[in-house]
């Protein structure tokens, strides 16, 4: 008979499951939208200063490439709910968080962007500590 509650709990997720992949499939379109955004960048689509790949200076290009790549790969990993999704999105935001709270003077400073990725680091950490109570709960 346990065997079968155990079973049944796994066809049928918790409400902070089915939140937790709602939200992790929300933070894979903000990713999707930002590499997009990084994407606009290299190919010169808008007129703006520096955006164009040839009058980038060095350091936007490597992280232009570099974000460009990591960002779309981060949201189809959130989206499928994979386990390294949410590795690579963490290395995009430490990128980020680097590059707009640490080095200001060069790539700008974004604080809404920083504290984006902060909120949506805490918000993942109160998931996954919730999952991981909820779980202990449900081996007693």
């Amino acid at each position: 008979m346990n065997d079968n509650a155990g079973r049944l709990r796994e066809m049928h997720p918790s409400a902070i499951e089915n939140a937790f992949a709602l939200f992790l499939r929300v933070v894979a379109v903000y990713c999707l939208l930002f590499g997009i955004l990084y994407w606009v960048r290299l190919i010169g689509v808008y007129d703006g200063a520096l955006w164009r790949f040839d009058l980038m200076p060095l350091h936007w290009q490597v992280a232009a490439v570099t974000l460009s790549a990591f960002f779309p790969f981060a949201a189809i990993g959130l989206w499928m709910l994979s386990s390294w999704g949410p590795v690579i999105w963490f290395i995009c935001a430490v990128t980020e968080i680097i590059m707009y709270a640490g080095f200001p003077d060069m790539f700008g400073s974004r604080p809404l962007i920083v504290a984006a990725h902060v909120s949506v680091a805490l918000i993942y950490a109160a998931f996954r500590i919730a999952l991981h109570l909820q779980r202990r709960r449900a081996a007693q």
